[in-house]
């Protein structure tokens, strides 16, 4: 049984992602007994992932404010303000912001996927070496080792 956690704004950790965008870890594993991750993406436009499956966890994100063109499979849809999307494991799928910025926010269920943010980005309280960058070859190895599969480059 997990015991209830409340995370104060102070607590929760900032890692610069891709293309400039920001990812915080809300609720991690620890915070749930493993049950879940909690995330929030603040994204400028043009942010998107590479095209990719979860093998272990089924992921939630809702669109808190902007707009993001999403592919699921072969399907492409609009996703706008409010809009909520489910993605089961082992369906492939992208985005890309379409808004000058998004903010959306990630419920991945259970816990870990927040490992893969942590090691493919940096921690935000940290300085921030001048050669920084989150490379195709970084990404992979953060994918590969928290069950990540990239099917293909951003959409």
């Amino acid at each position: 049984m997990s015991i209830p956690y409340l995370a104060r704004p102070e607590q929760q950790q900032q890692l610069e992602w891709l293309n400039g965008s920001t990812f915080t870890v809300l609720l991690d594993a620890a915070a749930t007994g493993g049950q879940l991750t909690v995330g929030r993406f603040d994204a400028p436009k043009g942010e998107a992932p590479p095209f990719h499956l979860h093998t272990r966890e089924d992921e939630v994100f809702m669109l808190i404010k902007g707009t993001a063109q999403l592919w699921v499979g072969e399907e492409e849809l609009e996703l706008s303000e409010g809009g909520i999307v489910y993605l089961p494991r082992n369906i492939p799928h992208g985005y890309r912001i379409t808004s000058d910025r998004a903010d959306l926010l990630l419920v991945a269920t259970p816990a870990g996927i927040e490992n893969m943010f942590r090691q493919g980005g940096r921690d935000l309280s940290t300085p921030r070496p001048d050669d920084f960058k989150i490379s195709e070859e970084v990404l992979a190895a953060a994918a590969d080792a928290h069950g990540q599969i990239i099917v293909g480059p951003p959409r």
